[in-house]
This record gives C-alpha cells, sequence and structure tokens, in this order.
C-alpha cells in the first residue's frame, strides 16, 4: 500500500516542512512535534518528510504505560498490567462535519491532553518510533491533564457523566432489603448501577453543534442500565463513565427523604 493511501485510510494527512528537508541522526523518541521537524520522522517504520495532522475528528495518541505507585510514592511503568487505554495526545485533528447541516462539529481534544478511551477503540500505529493509536473523538470518555487522572482535573466528554460507584452495592452484599440471602455465586462478577453524580459533559450534541441540557447534576443519586458504564479507578476510588441516554432515574438520599 502506498504511504498517501495508507494516511487517506487513517484519516490523516502527512505534510511536507516548507523548508528543504534534510535527515539527521536519529534522536530519543519524543511525542514533541517541534524536535521532529528538522529530524528523521516515520510512520509505522517508514521514513516521511513531515509531522502528520490528523482529518476530521481523528486523533494522535501516544500511549501510556500502566503506572502503579511505589512505597515512595513514584510513579513507575507496571508492565503486568492490561493494556492501557491512556494517552497523551499528540495531535488532533479540527472535528467533523455533520453528514445532515454540513456544520463543523468542533473536536474538544487538543493537543497536550491526556485521554481515556474505550479498550477496543481506534487503531495501533508507530508513529516516531512511539507506540500509539489513531481514535476519534467520539472514542473519548475523559480528557485530562497532569500525569494521572485526580477527580479535580478530569472532564466527561460530550454527553458522558462520571459518576462514584455506591461502596454498599457491591460483590459482598448479599442480602436483599427484604431479607432474601442471595448465593456469592450468583453476585459475582455482578456490576453496581447506581451511583452519586461526580461530574457531568457538556452534554448531548445536536446537529447544529449546539448542547441540549444534562438531566443530572453533580451530587444527584442515580440509577442507570445495566452493564452500561465504563469502569474506572481515580485517586483509590471506583467511578463508572455512562451516557446520559443510559440513565434511568434519579433518586433522593435517604437523609432527603428523612427530612
Amino acid at each position: 500500500m502506498k504511504l498517501s493511501h495508507f494516511g487517506a485510510f487513517l484519516g490523516l494527512a502527512i505534510m511536507a516542512p516548507a523548508t528543504a528537508w534534510v535527515p539527521l541522526a536519529p534522536q530519543q523518541n519524543s511525542i514533541s512535534r517541534t524536535t521532529r521537524l528538522n529530524g528523521e520522522m516515520t510512520l509505522d517504520g517508514m521514513e516521511i518528510r513531515g509531522p502528520i495532522t490528523p482529518l476530521g475528528n481523528n486523533i494522535l495518541v501516544k500511549v501510556k504505560d500502566t503506572l502503579t505507585a511505589s512505597s515512595g510514592g513514584i510513579l513507575l511503568p507496571d508492565q503486568a498490567k492490561e493494556r492501557p487505554t491512556e494517552g497523551l495526545v499528540v495531535t488532533a485533528g479540527p472535528g467533523k462535519l455533520h453528514p445532515y447541516t454540513g456544520v463543523r462539529i468542533t473536536n474538544p481534544i487538543k493537543e497536550g491532553v491526556s485521554v481515556l478511551y474505550g479498550k477496543f477503540d481506534g487503531r495501533p500505529v508507530e508513529y516516531n518510533g512511539d507506540e500509539c493509536q489513531m481514535i476519534r473523538d467520539d472514542d473519548v470518555l475523559l480528557y485530562y491533564t497532569g500525569v494521572t487522572m485526580k477527580l479535580d482535573s478530569v472532564v466527561p466528554v460530550r454527553d458522558y457523566v462520571l459518576i462514584e460507584l455506591d461502596e454498599k452495592l457491591g460483590k459482598d452484599q448479599l442480602q436483599t432489603s427484604s431479607g432474601v440471602v442471595i448465593a456469592q455465586q450468583v453476585m459475582k462478577g455482578a456490576n453496581p448501577c447506581e451511583g452519586i453524580v461526580a461530574k457531568v459533559g457538556e452534554g448531548r450534541l445536536a446537529s447544529l453543534g449546539n448542547f441540549s441540557k444534562p438531566p443530572v447534576k453533580v451530587g444527584d443519586s442515580v440509577k442507570f442500565k445495566d452493564y452500561a458504564g465504563n469502569e474506572v479507578m481515580i485517586e483509590g476510588k471506583q467511578y463508572t463513565l455512562v451516557k446520559m441516554v443510559n440513565i434511568l432515574s434519579t433518586m433522593k438520599k435517604p437523609k432527603d427523604a428523612e427530612e
């Protein structure tokens, strides 16, 4: 496959620098585009003449190592864990055009932020020797700044809602409210589908590029569809990311009911 055809398949453009290109000795791998402008650049092992530019709503992400904190608090790569779905954005397209209205749907993801995306989303590519993933803005669950995810810095994308799971509904809960005891084997692997809203995205995107008002707000107690969430650990607490359309209802907290 020719390189130009390959780029079109991935949804990116391969740009040539305005000045004459002179190959230099290979440098240490880096995601910085400025450090590569006058050096050797490669895409899946093939030399290219300049940096790539994603088209539409495509995003080029450098895959992050899974980090584990040592006893001294130092974050170290952990190769034993499953393939991570976090990455640092190398470059991103401007956004896609709506197929019916022609309105540009702005890409909310910008270069330099970190993103969390679906486990099976995107296509792997090797860019300048780095393991990368080409994903779309629709694949991104949330984005954040900094080395690791913290509640203050994470932002759910568009119609995603970040929900703190109710620990009382965990796997060890074997008795229902009516007193019926459930066998532990039945509860094994069950995922809680209730929690407290911690962060809310902008809303569901409409055809004209505007956002509908979110149906829930921070602090609401909600119930959502079974298996609708994407679980994520943030600062030692278990959360899940759920699309607004999959939230079934809001519920009063026990203390509110007493009042």
